[in-house]
């Protein structure tokens, strides 16, 4: 297990459109493994490549159905609307209101290189966009309405 340093606030990192993945390889299978471990161990739900200094398009994603890593990913379908509560491990501590599709199609490759798709609905489904925004240089802070304060995040634990 190897764990990878989280980029924070305003690392350059995070405001760049990340490049395919064109190589499918071991080296890919570790990044990926390293995100998962790292994002596990950070107690987060997701994490991008752009988020450890990598500008490659590779997301994991673990919502508690399972672990989903999604590389070179891009939506098929957005719709609905859904009001989510957001934070990201790249800006610690920070929480805000947001609203993201309910509903999400992405098609992505997998470490070998196939192709799926993935059917995602409310949590998952914010998930995926929050993550996909980070490959495209876009975090969470662009879409949030309005901070919780410390009394709000009280409120809902």
């Amino acid at each position: 297990m190897a764990l990878r340093n989280i980029r924070k606030e305003n690392d350059p990192c995070l405001k760049v459109v990340c490049r395919p993945v064109e190589k499918f390889d071991e080296k890919l299978g570790q990044l990926l493994d390293d995100m998962y471990d790292t994002m596990k161990q950070a107690d987060g739900v997701g994490l991008a490549a752009p988020q450890v200094g990598i500008r490659r398009r590779a997301v994991v994603i673990d919502v508690g159905e399972g672990r989903l890593e999604l590389v070179n990913p891009e939506f098929l379908l957005q719709e609905g609307e859904q009001q989510c509560v957001e934070g990201c491990l790249s800006f610690p501590n920070r929480w805000g209101v947001t609203h993201r599709p309910q509903h999400v199609k992405v098609r992505a490759q997998r470490r070998d290189g196939t192709f799926f798709e993935v059917d995602a609905k409310d949590f998952l489904a914010l998930a995926c966009c929050h993550e996909i925004d980070h490959l495209n240089g876009i975090v969470f802070l662009s879409h949030v309405e309005h901070f919780l304060t410390n009394e709000e995040l009280q409120k809902m634990h």
